[in-house]
Order: C-alpha cells, then structure tokens, then sequence
C-alpha cells in the first residue's frame, strides 16, 4: 500500500481522535489495522497517538510488517498484545485515557484493563467512518478484483457439465482466481437446483443433472480489497417457473440500481427491490439488499429496511436482490456499484451474466 496513502490517512484520523478527546487509540479489528498501518497479516494490533502509529506484532510477522508498514514503529511482543500495549503506554508520558476499538473481545478488553494502569475505554466506528468513503486506490484494488473475478467465472464456465459436484465446481473457480494472482474473499457457494433456497449454502456432493440450475457466489480478494457476486445459471431447458423468478429479480435489481446516486435513503433503495419482488406475487428475500464492500466483504453501509442514512459519492455497495422458495429454486443476481457523483457505476458488469449455458 502507497506510503503516502497511509500518511494522509493518519492525518485525517488524528484530526477526528483531536476533535473526539482521544490521545491514544488501540486499533484490534484486523481490517482497521490494514487501514491505518499498510499490515495484512493477523494477530497484531495498531496504536496511533499523536507523535506515532506503533504496530505490535510477533516474530512470525515482524519482516513483513517491516515491507508492509515502512512509517509505523514495530514492537515485536513477546507477551499477549493487552501486555505489548501496557508496556507502550507505560513509556508514552503524555497518555492519560486509552481507547481501545468497541469491536475488541471482552476478554481481550478485560485483560486491557488490568495490564493498563492509566483509564481503559471503547469507542465505536471511529476507523469505519473513514473507510465507508473511498479513495481512488481503494477503488482501483476492487475494480482490479471484479476483474480477476469476471476473468475466472469465465474458464470456470466449461467445466459446468452434468455430473460435476458442488464441491467440485467450487473448487475449479478457487483455483482459477489463484491462478490469476488472487485469492477468494469468503469461502465459495455453488447450489445445484433446490439447494440454492439456502443463501449460505455449504458445497456438498450434489452432482448437476442434465436440466438443473447452478448458483455461483463467489469473491475475489485482490490488494487487500475485496469483491462479491453472484450470478445463476441454467443447464439444460429451464422451467417457465424458473425463468419468471429470473426475470422477477432481474428487474429488482435494476430498479433498485435506478435509485443508486448521492443522497438517497438507503432504506429507499432496499424498499423499491423488494416492492418488485412482490409484485410478481414471489415471496420476498429476508436478508438486506446489499452491504459495503472494501477491506471486508461485508461493511458499512448495510442496504437494508431499517438502516438510516443517505447514499454518498465514493461508497462501494452490492445490490442483490433474491428469491428462495425452499424445496424448489433460489435466484440471486448481485453485482458491486460505486456510487458515483451523478449515479452508479457497475464494477462487475464485465462477470457473465447470461443465465442460459450451453452444455
């Protein structure tokens, strides 16, 4: 990650920890620690103060936190971190309140509490609010996913053949997003026929049938960045029923994607997909229409009924739109959308999207 990129980032966090009264923050979330270090390993934490960010670490990652993180002080601990952070902030005289990442495990927390002799307290969504917006590079490393995702969706497409298990499938798409220089963001859905009612649906060994229909969810993590979608697939001649459900959430998502601009409730968005779901008298899907997209599959904003606020230029977003009838089929269509300053950009439009295959 860009020197320079992290350097501005922590300006900007500083100003927000001056304004909130915050002189030493501990950052644990693994993603937030990418954020504010440049780091992509595990069981680290970050502390930012007002003269230094200070990664703390452990041997296994200590040479590459010293490529990855060029402008943080690395700590090796030898002790747990709450002990590592007890140590850095006996040294640091001019910290009075530590405030530790809301999303810290209590033990972890608790442990804080009795290691640090100065006050222990939690603040919430301070490193998420900055990372809800994003920049050119983080729009860039996700574009550069939703590429590599496009490019391996399409040579996993002749392997999808009757006989070819869940399993199977899934792994010939793992392998193809390795193959181009990535790795997969979340473990990989494939459902045969029925299966795909169930929105997590673990691959088994199901084997596809000569008529049968295939779900694909799958991610791809590249830079650090991630991107998420999902596409339905026929083999063979579709039912009338099913090409109804297809088109019935075919056109959820694209009204849902003529909502998409600067401004806009979100609740907004969600409400006008399920509206045309329901509409085609089909049962309505009970997850949210979309999440954030960035560092983590799954962030802020949450596209969904109850969630308040408004839609803004630079946020990343998936936009899908389902439907599950248990027993019988489950159709989802998601694709990842910038939202620009005047609309939306579609960052999978290049990921086949035609659901009839020839086999």
């Amino acid at each position: 990650m860009d020197s320079e990129i992290i350097k501005n980032r922590i300006r900007t966090i500083r100003r927000r920890l001056r304004k909130v009264r915050i002189n030493c923050l501990i950052v644990t979330k693994p993603a937030n620690v990418t954020y504010t270090t440049g780091f992509s390993g595990d069981d680290s934490w970050a502390v930012i103060t007002k003269g230094a960010v200070c990664l703390l670490t452990d041997s296994r990652y200590i040479e590459q936190a010293r490529k990855e993180c060029p402008d943080c002080r690395i700590i090796q601990r030898v002790d747990s971190l709450a002990a590592a952070v007890a140590k850095l902030v006996k040294k640091l005289k001019s910290v009075e309140t530590v405030t530790v990442e809301k999303s810290v495990s209590l033990a972890a927390l608790g442990e804080l509490k009795r290691q640090v002799k100065t006050r222990v307290k939690s603040a919430a969504n301070i490193i998420e609010t900055f990372r809800n917006i994003k920049d050119a590079g983080e729009i860039a490393a996700i574009k550069g996913a939703a590429r590599i995702a496009a490019q391996a969706l399409k040579q996993t497409l002749e392997f999808i053949k009757p006989g070819i298990s869940e399993n199977e499938l899934a792994g010939m798409l793992d392998f193809q997003i390795r193959k181009l220089g990535a790795s997969s963001s979340f473990e990989t859905i494939i459902a045969f026929g029925p299966n795909a009612s169930r929105p997590h649906h673990q691959p088994g060994r199901k084997k596809l049938k000569k008529n049968d229909t295939v779900l694909v969810d799958f991610g791809v993590r590249y830079k650090n960045y991630c991107c998420d979608l999902t596409r339905c697939f026929v083999v063979g001649r579709p039912s009338a029923f099913y090409k109804r459900v297809y088109n019935a959430v075919q056109q959820a998502q694209a009204a849902a994607l003529k909502m998409v601009k600067p401004g806009v409730e979100i609740r907004q968005v969600d409400a006008v997909a399920r509206e045309v779901i329901a509409g085609h008298n089909l049962p309505v899907y009970g997850h949210g229409t979309g999440h954030g997209l960035g560092l983590e599959v799954h962030e802020e904003p949450i596209v969904a009924k109850n969630i308040k606020g408004k839609l803004q230029a630079g946020q990343v977003i998936t936009i899908e739109p389902a439907v599950y009838i248990p027993g019988k089929l489950g159709v989802r269509i998601e694709d990842d959308i910038l939202v620009t300053e005047t609309g939306c950009e579609i960052l999978t439009r290049n990921c086949q999207n035609e659901p009839l295959l020839s086999t």
